[in-house]
């Protein structure tokens, strides 16, 4: 991952897919894609932690469960993520307004 603290060229955002507007649309649906995978992702995992019962009482810490639950937190954001794939070319989109005739 790059530092994310740099700045994006806005011009460059644009060009690629004919409007700047378009290009945060298709970076948002993306992130939104990376979210939800990343989701299912964590909930698979903490699953196998789920007990059998549901006491409050017998519920204790798990340090597998913790370690991985912080690891998804270290992981970089999905918009960060998506913004990198659309910048480096990665990302598919189909403007379904436009013709295709």
């Amino acid at each position: 991952m790059k530092d994310k603290f740099l700045p994006v060229d806005v011009k460059k955002l644009g060009d690629l897919s004919g409007n700047l507007y378009k290009s945060l649309v298709i970076v948002g649906k993306r992130a939104n894609q990376i979210t939800t995978d990343v989701k299912e992702e964590l909930t698979q995992k903490l699953a196998e932690f789920a007990p059998a019962y549901d006491n409050l009482e017998e519920v204790m810490e798990n340090k597998e469960q913790i370690e991985i639950s912080r690891f998804y937190e270290r992981k970089p954001k999905a918009t960060q993520v998506s913004l990198e794939q659309f910048l480096d070319e990665d990302v598919y989109f189909k403007d379904p307004h436009e013709n295709t005739l």
